[in-house]
């Protein structure tokens, strides 16, 4: 057996034991306040995308529209106060978070002076067996790309219809239908089942952990990250940085 091949395998042990823990949590939500979010364990996390640092990212092509680390930009393209979420569209914390919080990152976003950048990594694709997390973090570039307008109600709708963990996931057929729904044309399509970002996404995940981050949804707001991600906590931390 390799040393790719154990690593691959311990990573599926660590999925198989988080998934066992998940099962045992609740998540309890009152009055629109997220009383617990589930964090990935980062050792799940670290060994799902080394498993892959072999692959060679620095030749990845980067979507128009797209900033140069790898994240979707909503709002002020030149603020000073910028909010970074980082998610995985396969992880079901990051589905809960977007429920409670993501219409109070909508409404920051239009503030002038703030932005909310959304980096999409890929770090669950042992949770599915197509690698699912790889597929929709390319399909979200192939939207921003096309038309960035268009990206929050396809985003919406990706988390609407995220799927079990342990599924084959979305097709990428659904996945061009999505994107189509939401009102993107161009070539998306190609772009989605041809898999065009798969490097791109690559480099941002492993760029992602290299800045410390162990798990999704993490939030940043400028360099500093939010502990209370809840849409009070997101507040304070904009107000606290336009300080």
């Amino acid at each position: 057996m390799t040393d790719r091949d154990a690593l691959r395998n311990k990573s599926a042990e660590l999925l198989d034991q988080r998934r066992k823990s998940e099962r045992r949590r609740r998540l309890l939500i009152q009055g629109g306040v997220v009383a617990a979010i589930v964090v990935i364990v980062a050792a799940v996390v670290v060994g799902v995308v080394v498993s892959r640092s072999g692959d060679d990212t620095s030749d990845a092509a980067t979507p128009a529209g797209v900033t140069a680390t790898g994240a979707i930009r909503l709002g002020d393209t030149n603020a000073p106060v910028v909010i970074t979420v980082v998610e995985d569209l396969q992880c079901p914390a990051c589905r809960q978070f977007e429920s409670i919080s993501g219409s109070t990152l909508s409404e920051l976003s239009q503030q002038k002076g703030v932005a909310v950048d959304y980096t999409t990594i890929a770090i669950l694709d042992k949770a599915s067996s197509t690698d699912y997390s790889s597929r929709a973090a390319n399909a979200s570039y192939c939207v921003a790309e096309a038309d960035v307008a268009k990206w929050p109600a396809w985003h919406t709708t990706m988390f609407d219809e995220q799927p079990a963990e342990g599924s084959a996931g979305l097709t990428d057929d659904r996945l061009v239908e999505i994107a189509k729904d939401a009102g993107v044309g161009g070539d998306v399509a190609n772009c989605i089942t041809d898999g065009k970002y798969r490097d791109r996404v690559r480099a941002t995940t492993q760029t992602a952990l290299g800045k410390g981050v162990q798990g999704t949804p993490t939030v940043f707001v400028n360099d500093s990250q939010v502990q209370d991600v809840t849409p009070a906590g997101l507040r304070a931390a904009v107000a606290q940085a336009q300080k």
